[in-house]
């Protein structure tokens, strides 16, 4: 469905919500180990705050298994401590070389936890689409129908074409929280 140009500020805030909300999803655990856990990760190194990602090659070694290979041996310390204070819930080990975290299984209430948290996100992401479906309403409806710009029965269609657009959005959200629930709760 082709978006016409009076939402194009709509489809774009809406992509923008979604595209936070998936990346809002990546710092949810799952039964598996990922690379994308440790993205909000920063390291206080060479002066300046950094991810992870621009310190060392993560790799994951198995499911449940990252290893974090650090380009410069003696970031390795920083990296423990920044891992340490965040909210992973994670104690790497190292060898002094190479960094380690085990990721537990997930017991059946830290699941429920983070299926809550994902819920959460969601519908923050879906009021989010909301204000700004009404946002676009004002702006590409009603503030039209006031100036005369637009017939009443375009706004009748501009309505409804709106609508779909938000209701589509919506679903988007639904099917990824969806997905995201059925990751955590897998074995």
């Amino acid at each position: 469905m082709s978006v016409p140009f009076y939402f194009q500020g709509f489809e774009q805030q809406a992509r923008k919500i979604f595209d936070q909300l998936k990346n809002n999803f990546t710092s949810i655990r799952s039964n598996r180990a990922s690379p994308a856990i440790l993205e909000r990760v920063r390291v206080m190194a060479y002066g300046s705050e950094m991810p992870i990602s621009q310190l060392a090659t993560v790799t994951v070694s198995d499911a449940r298994t990252i290893e974090i290979r650090p380009w410069d041996p003696q970031v390795v310390p920083e990296i423990d401590k920044a891992i340490q204070k965040s909210d992973l819930g994670i104690t790497p080990s190292t060898d002094g070389q190479i960094l380690r975290l085990a990721f537990p299984s997930l017991t059946e209430e830290r699941r429920k936890e983070y299926v809550r948290a994902a819920k959460k996100y969601a519908e923050d992401a879906r009021v989010a689409i909301r204000n700004s479906r009404r946002d676009a309403q004002e702006e590409a409806i009603t503030k039209l129908l006031k100036e005369k710009k637009i017939p009443e029965d375009q706004k009748f269609r501009r309505q409804q074409e709106l609508d779909q657009f938000t209701n589509k959005w919506i679903a988007d959200i639904d099917h990824l929280v969806a997905a995201k629930e059925k990751d955590i709760f897998e074995i």
